[in-house]
């Protein structure tokens, strides 16, 4: 597998992501695909997305900068 194949994304399921909210604000939440993560705007929080699979724990969460 070259670098290229490794970065690819792996789709994650619409009607998961339909269904998936926020684990410490209980909103919606916003799926970037460039960047592989779930966006909580209320919680200021972008959980990551590995190999498809939605990590919805806030230590493993990034927090937002501002204007993000």
């Amino acid at each position: 597998m070259n670098e290229k194949e490794a970065k690819k994304p792996i789709p994650t399921d619409p009607k998961l992501l339909e269904l998936l909210v926020c684990p410490l604000t209980k909103t919606s939440l916003l799926y970037d695909a460039d960047k592989q993560e779930l966006v909580s705007r209320a919680a200021r929080l972008a959980f990551p997305v590995r190999d498809g699979i939605p990590v919805l724990l806030e230590e493993e969460a990034r927090h937002l900068e501002d204007g993000e």
